[in-house]
């Protein structure tokens, strides 16, 4: 038998088994919309696990200010927010800026008693970033219009801004690896709905040499590195496994499925984001299994190398939910 990290170690060397893990993830509301007819759902199957939003994690209307200074007003009840104040909003705010400091990422001490723990039972060590890696912060701070033009205008103080950026994040990442961890995750929608928000050369000169560098790293000292991208993301695809990402989270029908398999299958480690626009929230029973068994039988292998992951957000109706779990069992033992 092996422990849970000898088994995360194979499969994110491609070398696993054949069965497709999944994880369904069912958002607050529609949990409280549903959960009469949700109780069958938790422990159904060896092959699909279940997180539910039981409590909601903030108010609608809340409002917040992060460590970089960025404003954030979450409109919806439990969901993520959306940046309104940008705290270098013109570049003569860099001058007076100051970073947040690395070492009040996370209690550091904490963290190697929880490392140290994990390692004894032989279990996968977790460390992170936020979401909002590198691309994603650099909006934030700027404003994502402002960051726009200033790609387009390749303004210089932009190498400024993308250097403190990194430097934070290479020193907390530099301390999880310190501490030993397994793998690091890290989140940054660089895709929109069709395409990249910039071209793929614009990206590949102002934010691929900081995934280099800060996944380089990683993989140079034995850590896997974990990516979490929504959006459109078919350019750079062959980009981010060469600076080092083991693990990708790509989103399917945005990329398409025909996409994945010519540039990611067989390269990475594939934890695939199922639909959460069309087939998945607003198809019939018969589609939503079609589309499952279609993910699993293009990106899947014998070697493992996939799992999926789908969250159900308002306005999935519950019916959808039991196609997707039952589809997911099965098909989980397809290669099998």
């Amino acid at each position: 038998m092996f422990t849970e990290k000898e088994r995360f170690l194979k499969e994110t060397d491609l070398d696993g088994d054949p069965i497709v893990r999944s994880h369904i993830h069912i958002w607050y509301q529609v949990w409280q919309e549903n959960k009469e007819k949700l109780k069958w759902i938790e422990n159904f199957s060896p092959y699909v696990t279940i997180g539910m939003d039981r409590q909601p994690s903030r108010p609608a209307g809340s409002e917040a200010i992060d460590v970089w200074g960025c404003k954030w007003i979450y409109p919806i009840e439990s969901h993520d927010g959306q940046v309104i104040g940008h705290p270098i909003a013109n570049w003569s705010d860099l001058k007076n800026y100051t970073p947040p400091d690395p070492n009040k990422f996370t209690d550091w001490k904490q963290a190697k008693q929880n490392v140290e723990k994990a390692k004894l039972e032989g279990r996968v060590v977790h460390g992170g970033t936020d979401h909002g890696f590198i691309f994603l912060r650099l909006t934030y701070l700027r404003g994502f219009n402002n960051f726009m033009v200033d790609v387009a205008e390749e303004r210089p103080e932009l190498d400024e801004l993308v250097s403190i950026v990194e430097n934070y994040w290479f020193e907390v990442i530099k301390r999880w690896v310190e501490l030993g961890v397994t793998v690091i995750g890290f989140g940054d929608d660089l895709g929109l709905q069709n395409s990249l928000p910039i071209s793929p050369n614009a990206w590949r000169k102002y934010i691929k040499p900081s995934y280099k560098r800060i996944m380089s790293y990683c993989r140079a000292h034995g850590v896997h590195t974990s990516l979490h991208s929504d959006g459109y993301i078919v350019d750079i695809i062959p980009d981010l496994i060469e600076c080092g990402v083991s693990r990708l989270n790509p989103q399917d029908l945005v990329n398409g499925l025909d996409n994945l398999e010519r540039l990611a299958k067989g390269k990475v480690y594939l934890h695939l984001d199922i639909d959460r626009q069309k087939v998945m929230v607003f198809g019939k029973p018969d589609e939503i299994d079609a589309h499952i068994y279609n993910c699993i039988r293009t990106l899947g292998s014998k070697k493992g190398g996939l799992t999926m992951i789908w969250y159900a957000f308002p306005p999935t109706p519950a019916e959808n939910i039991k196609s997707a779990a039952s589809a997911m069992h099965k098909y989980a033992t397809y290669w099998s």
